[in-house]
């Protein structure tokens, strides 16, 4: 892969919270157009590792380049869904407010939004079926239907590479669906998408690559050729509770 071409590249990083190492010495490069899972156990490091790459905190060693670069001059191509606990969700504001936010980076500090970021909100709405909503406060809204909000917000972004740090976690089967749709057609506009991924049964259905990891990056690759039982025995070590073939297909179940 040509560096200016790898959306992200992340070469001997460690972070540590009070000395105790969280991930150590990660280095990796994801393909463009690829939807990718971080896959390991609770404590891996998977929120960890978003979180670095995109300096929200500090890493003891390593660098991070987005598309060659680092990051703080590659802002504008990165959209980031946090995970939906880490927000306060009793701030006055209206759903289409939130979308509208993630025009700034397009508008720079001193413009401020108008009937083009206006209309760009609606669209990014309405492709998660969230129109109905615009006008309806965040802290009205079901768990899922904010989690719908918060992905129409990084659509608005329209970046090139995005990080989401568990979006399927606690939505319905419909946002479910509606995320799974939403991630089909990222990918189709050629798009790279990282996803902190919890449900091992769905990862080769979700997914083009898998990042396994467990402080230690344990594999990365197709999830055809990764996300398999030597592998994921490595990662997840005991906490294997369930590892069967049906049908074809590996079914797991980690504890």
């Amino acid at each position: 892969m040509k560096e200016q071409r790898i959306p992200l590249s992340i070469l001997g990083m460690t972070v540590a919270y009070q000395k105790k190492p969280v991930l150590r010495d990660i280095s990796l490069q994801v393909p463009e157009g690829k939807l990718i899972g971080i896959v390991g156990p609770n404590g891996a490091g998977k929120s960890t590792l978003i979180k670095a790459a995109l300096g929200l905190i500090p890493s003891v060693t390593g660098e991070v380049s987005i598309y060659g670069k680092p990051y703080a001059e590659q802002r504008k191509l990165i959209g980031y869904v946090p995970q939906r606990e880490s927000v306060d969700w009793d701030f006055p504001t209206s759903a289409l407010d939130v979308v509208m936010m993630g025009r700034y980076g397009h508008l720079g500090w001193l413009k401020r939004p108008g009937a083009k970021e206006r209309e760009i909100a609606m669209d990014c709405l309405s492709k998660v079926g969230m129109a109905n909503f615009a006008d309806r406060q965040i802290s009205q809204l079901s768990g899922g239907q904010q989690q719908r909000v918060f992905l129409a917000r990084a659509l608005a972004q329209d970046a090139k590479l995005y990080f989401m740090d568990e979006p399927f976690v606690g939505v319905d089967a419909a946002t479910e669906k509606a995320i799974v749709t939403l991630l089909g057609e990222l990918r189709e506009q050629g798009k790279t998408v990282l996803v902190v991924h919890h449900d091992l049964a769905t990862v080769k259905q979700y997914f083009d690559w898998v990042i396994l990891l467990n402080v230690e990056l344990q594999g990365i690759g197709p999830a055809e050729e990764v996300f398999t039982r030597d592998n994921l025995q490595r990662t997840y070590g005991g906490r294997l509770a369930f590892l069967d073939q049906r049908e074809g297909a590996l079914v797991v179940n980690a504890r």
